[in-house]
C-alpha cells in the first residue's frame, strides 16, 4: 500500500541524502538475490535511520530483525566513538550475506552480529541501550518492548517498523490474522504507556518514534 502518490515519493527521496556506495551495492544484491527484497530498509528509510541515529548519538544501539544488514549498517553511522550495535536474527541463510557488507564496513568493530530467538538473546546482552530498532516478526513486538523497555536508558528511542501495516490497522481484523492484532496491540500499548512519548511517522509502512523519560 502506497500512502503518498509515486511522484511525491520520488521526489522527496531525490531531495534527501544519497545513498552511500555499499549500502547501494548491499541494495542491489539483496534485490539480486534474497527473497522478498520488499523488507529491505532501502535508500530513503535508511538516511532517515542515519540521520537520527547521528542526532541520538547513541552508545549502544540493538536491532532486532537485520534481514541483509542494511538498517544496522545506516544505523551505525551514528554510533559515539567506541559504541556497539547489537543485531539479532533467525535466519541462519543470511549470517555470511550480513557478515560480508559489516565486515567491508567503517563498523566491522562496532558491530555485533547474533543468531536465533532475539526473546532469548536480549536478557543475555548486558548491555542498556540508547537505541533500539525493532524490524522483526511482527506477533512478538509486544513481546520484544516488554524485554527492552527496562533496558532502555533515560532518554533512550526505540524505533518500530511496519507499524501501519499496509493500512490493515484501521481495516477489520480477520480471526487468523495474528500480525495485524498484535500491532494493534502494540500501538495502543506504546501510545498509552506512561514511560515513553510516542509518535507514529508515516515513512514507508509506518515508523514509530518512542522516548523514554
Amino acid at each position: 500500500m502506497d500512502f503518498l502518490p509515486q511522484n511525491i515519493e520520488d521526489y522527496i527521496v531525490e531531495h534527501s541524502q544519497k545513498e552511500p556506495e555499499l549500502l547501494g551495492k548491499l541494495n542491489r544484491e539483496t534485490h539480486q538475490k534474497i527473497l522478498q527484497p520488499r523488507m529491505l530498509s532501502g535508500h530513503y528509510q535508511g538516511r532517515v535511520l542515519s540521520l537520527l541515529s547521528k542526532i541520538i548519538k547513541p552508545h549502544t544501539i540493538l536491532e532486532i530483525g537485520t534481514y541483509t544488514g542494511y538498517s544496522a549498517l545506516s544505523l551505525a553511522e551514528g554510533l559515539s566513538q567506541n559504541g556497539i550495535l547489537h543485531t539479532i536474527d533467525i535466519n541462519e541463510e543470511l549470517f555470511d550475506f550480513q557478515k560480508k557488507y559489516f565486515e567491508a564496513s567503517p563498523y566491522k568493530k562496532n558491530i555485533r552480529q547474533y543468531l536465533g530467538n532475539a526473546v532469548e538473546i536480549i536478557p543475555q546482552i548486558e548491555d542498556n541501550f540508547d537505541l533500539v530498532f525493532i524490524d522483526a516478526d511482527k506477533p512478538n513486538y509486544p513481546t520484544y518492548f516488554n524485554i527492552i523497555i527496562e533496558k532502555m536508558n533515560p532518554g533512550g528511542v526505540i524505533l518500530s517498523d511496519n507499524v501501519l501495516w499496509s493500512g490493515k490497522i484501521v481495516e477489520d481484523v480477520k480471526p487468523d490474522d495474528v500480525s495485524t492484532a498484535a500491532l494493534l496491540e502494540y500501538n495502543k500499548m506504546l501510545a498509552t504507556d506512561e514511560r515513553i512519548e510516542t509518535v507514529i511517522l508515516p515513512i514507508r509502512d509506518g515508523l514509530t518514534l518512542s522516548r523514554k523519560k
